[in-house]
């Protein structure tokens, strides 16, 4: 695994259209419109503090930063009935924390011989060809416990009777009683099963793999993102977990969500917040019942998703490799801020990211050496090297306004002024990676030999080109072109050109410009310097994406219109797509339209939760679209919805 050079990113999902930011002091509304069809962005910032764990197991390598080794803008908005709505998310308060969470000033250096237990599970991840990072939580009968020594086991069998490695940990309130090992000396792709222990009480018993070395024939990997407590139950998860073909899982981010309970509309009311308006009828209410901006709430919400039972099967069936989006810190972060926080009325923004990100690692089997920097690369063997990414937090500029960019003619019309658009989502000085990422990410594709070089990461890279007086539509009713309407013009256009009046001709040359401002799309001149990076080093390229909440697949161009790769875009596990915002629009109608418009599209599903599977074998690399049935009941099944595959060499998708 190479060190890795920056640091956070976020998800989003398809809500509002518009949202509006109230300034606290001037009391003045401004629209924000940054993505007329989702939302998608991310960023943390300092160096979090580091979490301690100790382990016995004789080790060369020395500790981790918080690993001691024995080893804004609202994405939401793809608008109900292609028209628009208008949002406000409530900022809650401080959450109350559950008992459990850590608080330094009861922690004790003495060992405490309390039982305890596990009821947060184990789990496993950032796994390399020799080592794995183990992680429990023990759980104390009552705050304030001192530190615990927790023992640990790593062997080959089930039954725990063939041990490869043990050791002590110790753990307390300084890090939330979390306890991460990174076992080392372990045999190259192998299976090993670990366990804890604390005083008379034993964890279960997990399930993890080290990567391969040398030629590797095949590689398989489940693709997760946006797990959102309050929408539903995590099927995606438990279908997952009973497979028995996984290397590695992997999580493009929105692990957690940072939402209370309750939200204010427009008009000031209270309402159910952003997806939980079935969450008390499920069991499901989130805690804290408010939002969550300190440590002990960010803890408390972790440790309330690890009780489910679907997560925690996941986590002990298979190493997960892992990144943030935005809402494991706040909506729409960047690296100076977010749209879901308020100093004002929350604190500053470094400290609220370094709780989040504490927390994060406290919670995660990560490998953080520098906790604000998660991006990093898994090898496995010559078939491919992973690179994951983060585009929310540490190099994202803050993302560009639509209504900054629509202006009025001489009649009163409105229009979009496309020529600012284009030059400001060109600017070559707008970062998504930051230079510090991006030299990173280039580098790692000069160095590695691997058939396939996969991103991943969290928002979508594919242009996503829109007609302007469609899209001038989406943010306001009153103004431009449905793209129902838009079609029966082309289809005019194609059929009896003779009969487009002069207006309708002008409408037909406007420009198509990008959508979603939040991806890729809002930072152009970005992402054409890493595609023909990628090009000119003649890599078989796959972008692994996820934020938006429905599935995708598109070819990767240039903006000279050579294909460069592929992009394969996950579902939601639980957070909800265009069928919320758009409960008028047929699915089949909404894909077929949208893989007419855009040109690089060949596949989208807008209105089901699921996951990939990604195989890579030397030949070809190949993702199925695997959807549950429901996620509001207890029950569910799963079908394969798509398969798509790219050959290596070919650079574009076929079936």
């Amino acid at each position: 695994m190479s060190r890795h050079d920056n640091k956070t990113v976020k998800n989003k999902t398809v809500k509002t259209n518009i949202e509006k930011d109230v300034d606290a002091n001037e009391g003045i509304t401004k629209e924000v419109i940054h993505n007329v069809f989702v939302d998608t962005l991310e960023q943390p910032v300092n160096p979090p503090i580091s979490t301690s764990s100790t382990n016995t197991n004789s080790s060369n390598h020395p500790p981790n930063n918080n690993i001691q080794n024995a080893t804004r803008l609202g994405r939401r908005r793809f608008m109900q009935g292609f028209g628009y709505t208008i949002g406000v998310t409530a900022v809650g308060a401080t959450g109350l924390g559950l008992t459990g969470c850590g608080d330094d000033a009861k922690n004790s250096s003495h060992t405490n011989d309390e039982v305890a237990s596990f009821i947060h599970g184990v789990a496993s991840g950032d796994p390399l060809s020799d080592r794995v990072i183990l992680w429990t939580r023990v759980t104390p009968q009552q705050t304030g416990s001192h530190q615990f020594s927790v023992e640990w086991i790593v062997a080959r069998d089930e039954q725990m009777s063939n041990i490869v490695a043990q050791g002590k940990v110790t753990t307390s309130a300084k890090n939330d009683y979390t306890v991460k090992v990174d076992v080392d000396s372990l045999e190259p792709n192998t299976v090993y099963y670990y366990q804890f222990r604390v005083n008379k009480k034993s964890s279960g018993i997990g399930r993890t793999k080290t990567l391969p070395v040398g030629n590797v024939n095949h590689a398989k990997m489940a693709v997760f993102s946006c797990a959102n407590y309050p929408a539903g139950f995590f099927h995606v998860y438990a279908d997952a977990a009973k497979r028995n073909d996984l290397d590695v899982c992997i999580h493009l981010g929105d692990y957690i969500y940072e939402y209370g309970r309750t939200s204010m509309d427009a008009q000031g009311a209270i309402m159910p917040a952003y997806a939980s308006v079935n969450a008390s009828a499920i069991d499901r209410e989130v805690m804290p019942e408010k939002e969550i901006v300190g440590i002990n709430e960010y803890r408390t919400r972790y440790a309330q998703y690890k009780t489910d039972p679907d997560l925690q099967a996941l986590h002990a069936a298979v190493p997960m490799i892992a990144v943030w989006d935005d809402h494991e810190l706040a909506n729409d972060a960047y690296d100076g801020g977010a749209e879901n926080h308020q100093p004002n009325t929350e604190g500053k923004w470094d400290d609220r990211k370094l709780a989040a990100v504490t927390a994060y690692h406290e919670w995660m089997p990560i490998r953080n050496e520098v906790q604000s920097e998660i991006y990093r690369r898994f090898d496995f063997g010559d078939l491919l090297s992973l690179h994951m990414l983060d585009t929310r937090v540490i190099g994202r500029d803050e993302q560009l306004n639509y209504a900054d960019f629509i202006k009025v003619d001489g009649t009163g019309n409105p229009y979009i002024d496309a020529d600012a658009f284009t030059l400001a989502t060109n600017d070559p000085e707008r970062q998504l990676l930051g230079l510090r990422q991006s030299n990173w990410l280039v580098s790692q594709l000069q160095q590695s030999a691997a058939k396939w070089q996969i991103f991943g990461q969290q928002v979508l890279m594919a242009r996503m080109m829109l007609p302007a007086p469609v899209i001038l539509n989406l943010a306001n009713p009153n103004a431009g072109l449905t793209i129902g309407d838009y079609l029966g013009l082309a289809h005019k256009a194609d059929t009896t050109p003779e009969q487009l009046t002069v207006q309708e001709q002008a409408i037909l040359s406007q420009p198509f410009v990008p959508y979603n401002i939040d991806a890729w799309d809002g930072y152009g001149s970005a992402r054409e310097l890493l595609l023909n990076a990628a090009k000119k080093l003649n890599k078989n390229l796959v972008v692994l994406s996820g934020d938006t909440h429905n599935a995708w697949a598109s070819n990767l161009t240039n903006k000279n219109g050579e294909s460069v790769g592929v992009e394969f875009a996950t579902s939601s596990v639980s957070s909800p797509g265009f069928e919320e915002y758009l409960p008028n629009t047929p699915p089949a109608t909404l894909q077929s339209v949208l893989t007419q418009l855009i040109t690089d599209l060949q596949y989208m599903n807008p209105n089901q939760r699921g996951y990939m599977i990604i195989t890579a074998k030397p030949e070809s690399c190949q993702s199925e679209w695997v959807f549950v049935s429901d996620i509001l009941k207890q029950t569910y099944s799963s079908e394969v919805g798509q398969t798509l595959k790219v050959l290596a060499g070919e650079n574009k998708l076929r079936d």
